[in-house]
């Protein structure tokens, strides 16, 4: 990584509960060469204060008033997703920028709103989904299609896994409301981003989901079916309740009309660190069959620093089709939880 010039960012940390796992983790990690955070807020006042002592940063209650006391550049907005983008509102009428984790928000329209807003006001408002930029492994697979003419998709398999024993907490991680098709919402949603990169808008989706070894009210293994506008048809699979080692796996099989492609992510092979990508095709081109394979050995998965770091430097505010990705997936989610309710 080309390390960055001058001052780091000033950051503050709001939402502590993933916030938390992201000042110990990404934060005295990978984006300390880019970010240094300057303060800590949780409506939570003993979880404030555990973090603002850990950290020994100032630590508030309110947003309000770090907005006005905290002299800072962006804040990393770590919350749950409901009411989310009420929260990005009241930071970018503040002036600042504003970095945040995925799901981005509940509403479709409320997500929509806000950064159209965000794009008026002339503020940056980034995430790890969507990523500021196309990952090596999904460019990869758009070069083969090119190269050997794969032709349009005709089917595909998503599913990633990982082994959590979750206890009920009270947050919106147990609310079937709040977080539809839990799994798929937390995780499976990685897959249904780089799927937007191939497949025609869903046009039907059906969903199952099971509780089988957690402690919360709501489901640790799902499966989408989804047909697509032009008859695509496809699953994502997604469990919490799967121990093989391999957590945080994204396989993808993607099947074209002449050709597959598959992918796996994750620690597949002693040799193969985790978030690498193992990628081979099989095609059918100018009458010959081709076989070919590559490992890109960082996917981009995970938070961009250094493009956020970019994207805030070159004031790079949503364009149309950014939103337009920030939106898809949860204006599926709604359609999930509509099919749901009517049942």
């Amino acid at each position: 990584m080309v390390q960055p010039a001058g001052e780091r960012i000033r950051i503050a940390i709001v939402g502590l509960h993933f916030g938390g796992w992201m000042l110990e983790h990404e934060f005295a990690g990978p984006a300390a060469a880019w970010f240094e955070p300057v303060a800590v807020c949780d409506r939570d006042a003993a979880l404030t204060a555990q973090w603002a002592a850990r950290c020994g940063l100032p630590g508030y209650t309110d947003l309000a008033t770090l907005l006005e006391q905290v002299p800072c550049a962006v804040i990393g907005l770590f919350t749950g997703p409901v009411g989310r983008a009420a929260l990005i509102r009241q930071i970018i009428d503040a002036g600042r920028d504003v970095i945040t984790t995925k799901p981005f928000e509940r509403s479709a329209a409320a997500a929509a709103q806000v950064l159209h807003d965000a794009r008026a006001r002339g503020r940056v408002v980034l995430s790890n989904l969507p990523a500021p930029h196309m990952s090596r492994d999904i460019a990869q697979i758009r070069r083969w299609c090119d190269e050997y003419a794969l032709g349009r998709p005709i089917g595909y398999h998503a599913a990633t896994w990982c082994a959590y024993r979750e206890q009920a907490d009270g947050s919106w991680y147990d609310d079937p409301a709040q977080c539809p098709a839990a799994p798929i919402f937390r995780l499976g949603i990685y897959l249904l981003d780089d799927l937007a990169w191939f497949m025609a808008p869903v046009a039907d989706v059906q969903l199952a989901q099971s509780r089988i070894s957690t402690g919360r009210p709501t489901a640790d293994t799902a499966a989408l079916t989804l047909r697509h506008a032009d008859g695509t048809i496809g699953t994502v699979f997604a469990s919490f309740a799967i121990d093989d080692g391999q957590p945080y796996r994204c396989a993808l099989q993607l099947h074209f009309a002449h050709g597959t492609i598959t992918r796996n992510v994750g620690a597949i092979a002693a040799a193969l660190p985790h978030q690498s990508a193992q990628l081979t095709l099989s095609a059918r081109h100018a009458a010959r069959q081709h076989i070919a394979s590559t490992t890109i050995d960082d996917t981009g998965a995970g938070y961009q620093w250094a493009a956020y770091a970019a994207a805030l430097a070159g004031r790079q505010t949503p364009d149309d089709a950014t939103i337009a990705r920030f939106v898809a997936p949860l204006r599926l989610f709604e359609r999930i939880v509509a099919a749901e309710a009517g049942r």
